[in-house]
């Protein structure tokens, strides 16, 4: 749909291609018939009649080949040989199609109602859930899970508010998961990884959106353009939205906060963005650290004089930043500190700061706006 989104996930197009039959030769008779008759099944869409988070047959499987994971064991038989499962706490993982598999037995897929309760399981009973640590292994856990789910819906071909409201709340937990994972070693969290399955959930969102009236487009159109900023194609989509949506106030402030990244005023942005909610502020965070370093480039050369001092406190208001990092944020950007003051000079100024420098030491603007938040009311939307 725009830079940066692809307009179906991988997981869509090769299912899609798997259902797809060559065209049977002209001629041929029964054997054309039977050609038939197999392209009439192949588009008959299936629909799921397993009536729990994973098929019985898996949680068989997985319990046999020591496949589990360890929160999905039953209580006290986590040391054992063969950790036994806990039904009610197996969840479906992610399975990659391959050839002579059949991914469309009833039995084995999830329909709408299941689907959606699974999705809450993982965010109340996991994601959010505190004695559950370390959360990089939640994450990795309910990430292959929320997969496993798209992958349902996909071949069901799920559409609508059932649709919408699993991809809205897997928006929220990959965007989420952005902010609090920022800076963890690659191993354990891969931002590359997850931006890519955050913008193919909401391309798919916003065509789900495209379809009718729902009751969260407001806040996803805008954390859409907050996520996608600079993006020509991202504020164009924003800017033909219908004008209910276009007007409203989170659409309008997110425009707002677009307009002045794209006219390189970071004084303005960062305004701007202290009247942003804290998952507004999550799809903004990995835009700030290249707007703070506009913005030290801006004071560089517009207060760059020998008699010139600059108070640091005034600065790392500006920044809405810590005094201390304000400090370290000049320094990696080779402006001199001295004492309280600040002194810029044209041609001390580094574009590329040093590697010490981490994202993830920047995050008082997003931290400010969490507390009192629990992690499962951001991810169901009622923050």
């Amino acid at each position: 749909m725009f830079s940066g989104f692809t307009r179906h996930s991988g997981v869509r197009l090769l299912l899609e291609n798997m259902s797809r039959r060559p065209h049977p030769r002209r001629g041929g008779g029964r054997k054309h018939e039977e050609h038939r008759k197999d392209e009439e099944k192949a588009d008959i869409v299936p629909r799921g009649t397993c009536s729990t988070m994973c098929p019985n047959s898996e949680v068989w499987q997985r319990e046999a080949q020591n496949r589990l994971h360890r929160f999905e064991m039953l209580a006290g038989t986590e040391r054992d040989r063969l950790p036994r499962a806990d039904v009610t706490r197996v969840v479906k993982e992610y399975s990659r199609p391959a050839a002579g598999k059949d991914t469309t037995r009833a039995s084995e897929l999830r329909p709408p109602d299941v689907l959606l309760k699974t999705v809450c399981y993982l965010v109340d009973d996991i994601a959010a859930n505190p004695k559950l640590q370390p959360w990089t292994e939640v994450y990795s856990f309910v990430f292959d899970r929320l997969r496993s789910v798209r992958q349902d819906m996909v071949i069901q071909r799920i559409s609508g508010p059932d649709c919408a409201s699993v991809l809205e709340r897997t928006v929220r937990f990959l965007l989420y998961a952005s902010y609090r994972l920022c800076g963890q070693p690659l191993r354990l969290y891969d931002p590359h990884i997850n931006d890519t399955h955050l913008q193919e959930s909401l391309s798919w969102l916003l065509e789900c959106y495209a379809e009718g009236q729902h009751k969260h487009q407001d806040e996803f159109q805008a954390l859409s353009l907050l996520y996608n900023l600079g993006s020509p194609q991202a504020t164009q989509h924003a800017l033909a939205l219908p004008h209910k949506v276009r007007t409203s106030p989170p659409v309008q402030l997110a425009l707002a906060v677009s307009r002045a990244y794209m006219e390189r005023n970071p004084v303005r942005l960062l305004r701007l963005a202290q009247k942003l909610d804290f998952l507004q502020a999550c799809a903004l965070h990995r835009h700030l650290l290249s707007c703070r370093r506009d913005l030290l480039l801006l004071y560089n050369h517009g207060h760059s004089s020998k008699n010139c001092r600059f108070p640091i406190q005034k600065l790392a208001d500006i920044l809405s930043l810590e005094q201390s990092l304000a400090v370290q944020l000049c320094q990696a950007h080779g402006i001199q500190i001295n004492g309280d003051w600040v002194v810029f000079s044209k041609g001390s100024f580094t574009e590329s700061p040093s590697e010490g420098l981490q994202c993830a030491h920047m995050h008082k603007l997003v931290e400010d706006k969490q507390r009192g938040l629990s992690v499962g009311s951001i991810i169901h939307g009622i923050a």
